[in-house]
């Protein structure tokens, strides 16, 4: 933060006038850099660049050690200003001295008493300035610490109370409000506030709408959004010169992990200072209390963007190859959506004989006990897509899906949604009628002209007791509407299209795209041979569901084939109002795992399959 013009002739000058007569400066060796850096680190900055400083520059502090240890060196001793300026650090500042020392080279601060010339053969003393420059380190070391811990805890209680740093995330713009500090408020010193920006808002909402109910990866979004780039003004980094002028996997990445847009302000996100600017622990973000500006999205959408990711890790979204691996020949159909039973890892796709196979092939070490020896097994594809088909066609998408769920989920659904609902009314009821109690409370003081001191301290103990008890049943009704929002709700297959699904007919990115609505997940079991479909249906992905169904159902005819491509060219926003689904009855979000418990996991429909290899 300082000038280095002014500051570095300062520092020579101050050195020049502590030497004798006698010495001359031969060169001059600075950085503009932090002192803090670890010394391997320091030295290879160019900042020094950017500045007109009247000053030869010989190298930085790595140049003069590498001088000082050469034989035919052109210097004799070393000066700083301050014994503080060859580091900000203890340990470094005493490394770099031993390292000089070594070499035969003194290192003398201009600050510090000393003596270049021996008197009747006898080295200067130097203990009594040994002691001085050692407790002068420990002195600066410990201010810099200080005065670091003190500024992020500054900054932390400046994001805690709603205070944005840096430029404002796309999506919001800077709303500046005057600085609570008179003196910087007098010199036209604002803070700022976060606030939507209309002209960005709408793409971070489809990012994560997409993101959420669709589960399609970040390069798709990236290209949904530059269909239409002035609907979705990509956005601008602080170096406007870096702008590439359309989306980015990285820009779909950014506003995705970024918690802001909750309303709440998050800080800490990155370690910028001793991390290498890499992602610090959730646990040590600092959130403000409650939501400080609009949001744009809640909390749970984007805690649930946050598991797409999880999903997502490791596996492709497209249809593409990964031309970038070189064991990748083909794309399978259904890597990222299978799992092995026994081990819980993703079953990879394998080509032999001209056959799809998926296999779990854990690394030696690795390999769980009871795991399908010899540690590897492997499955056809063309098996398990023969089930998935049957599955989505009589359990999702057939006429008769309904009578398919047992009896007892319907009927247990049904009670305990009735259940539900009256508990929640009587709670809103029970809150009600305590504000109409604080109301009396307050209007009995107008009873009274001249209310005594007992009276009144008999009305603040019941109004802290209604407070109280009102508070109470708040969030008795948050658990319960919560829990009302996810409990499962079978009116959802109502939703879906009617029809037969053959997903190996279908292209590829239409059938990945059918999966991610469905959020389909596949467990294999290879000892009993079995297959575990689970599909979840909830009121945020009922429409993208159908509509992926529609698309599904109709595609395999020529004729809908011509239909699908048009489709395809249209943004999403344009497809869904298209559809006319069937109202979605009782709670709009379920969770929906379809037939018999298979044993040993989760319940879901289990399929016996034809012998793997």
């Amino acid at each position: 933060m300082q000038d280095p013009t002014l500051s570095l002739p300062r520092q020579l000058g101050v050195s020049q006038r502590a030497l004798p007569e006698n010495a001359v400066i031969v060169a001059n060796f600075y950085d503009v850099e932090s002192g803090r850096m670890d010394l391997d680190a320091r030295g290879g900055g160019h900042a020094h660049e950017q500045f007109d400083i009247p000053i030869p520059r010989d190298g930085g502090i790595s140049d003069l050690l590498a001088e000082a240890e050469r034989t035919d060196r052109h210097f004799d001793y070393v000066i700083c200003e301050s014994i503080d300026r060859t580091a900000r650090h203890m340990y470094y500042g005493t490394s770099i001295e031993h390292r000089l020392e070594r070499a035969g080279v003194r290192l003398l601060a201009a600050d510090e008493p000393f003596e270049l010339s021996t008197v009747d053969g006898r080295k200067p003393k130097i203990a009594t300035q040994l002691l001085t420059r050692r407790v002068k380190q420990s002195i600066s070391e410990y201010y810099v610490v200080d005065m670091l811990e003190k500024a992020w805890d500054g900054y932390a209680v400046h994001a805690e109370a709603g205070f944005n740093i840096g430029k404002p995330c796309h999506g919001y713009r800077a709303k500046h409000v005057p600085h609570p500090v008179p003196a910087k408020r007098a010199k036209g010193i604002k803070k700022t506030f976060l606030e939507p920006d209309p002209a960005e808002t709408p793409a971070v909402r489809k990012i994560f709408e997409w993101r959420v109910n669709e589960r399609l990866s970040r390069r798709a979004i990236a290209d949904r959004l530059n269909r239409d780039l002035e609907r979705y003004p990509p956005p601008i980094p602080v170096d406007p010169g870096r702008a590439v002028g359309h989306w980015t996997d990285s820009n779909v990445r950014d506003i995705e992990t970024n918690p802001k847009y909750t309303g709440y302000m998050v800080w800490n996100r990155r370690g910028r200072k001793n991390r290498g600017n890499r992602i610090n622990p959730i646990e040590e973000w600092i959130w403000s209390a409650e939501p400080v500006h609009e949001p744009l999205v809640d909390l749970e959408i984007w805690l649930r963007a946050q598991e797409v990711g999880q999903h997502r890790f490791g596996s492709r979204s497209t249809s593409n190859t990964n031309v970038r691996h070189p064991q990748t020949k083909r794309s399978y159909l259904l890597r990222t959506y299978l799992f092995c039973d026994s081990c819980g890892r993703r079953m990879n796709g394998k080509t032999r004989r001209g056959h799809a196979y998926y296999v779990c092939a854990p690394k030696k070490g690795y390999v769980p006990e009871g795991h399908p020896a010899p540690g590897s097994f492997w499955v056809r594809e063309d098996a398990l897509v023969a089930k998935l088909d049957e599955f989505l066609s009589a359990h999702v998408f057939g006429a008769y899906r309904r009578s398919l769920l047992t009896y007892n989920l319907q009927e247990l659904g049904v009670k305990a949604q009735r259940e539900r609902e009256d508990h929640i009314a009587a709670l809103r009821h029970r809150i009600d009628d305590i504000a109409v109690k604080m109301k009396r409370v307050m209007r009995s003081l107008e009873l009274f002209d001249n209310p005594d001191q007992d009276l009144i301290r008999d009305i603040n103990d019941r109004r802290a007791e209604l407070r109280e008890r009102k508070a109470a049943l708040e969030t008795q009704l948050t658990e319960a509407e919560e829990q009302h929002e996810q409990a499962p709700n079978a009116d959802l297959l109502d939703v879906m299209p009617v029809g037969d699904i053959q997903v190996d007919q279908l292209p590829e990115e239409l059938a990945r795209r059918l999966f991610e609505a469905l959020r389909l997940e596949l467990h294999y079991d290879k000892d009993a041979n079995r297959l575990r479909v689970t599909v979840t249906l909830s009121g945020a992905t009922a429409l993208a569901a159908r509509q992926r169904g529609v698309e599904a159902i109709t595609v395999p005819g020529q004729q809908s084939r011509h239909a699908h491509a048009q489709v395809e060219d249209k943004n999403e926003e344009d497809v869904m109002p298209t559809i006319s689904p069937v109202p979605i009855l009782g709670v709009p979000s379920a969770g929906f795992e379809p037939a018999t418990p298979a044993s040993g996991g989760r319940s879901g429909r289990g399929f016996n399959l034809l012998p793997g290899r």
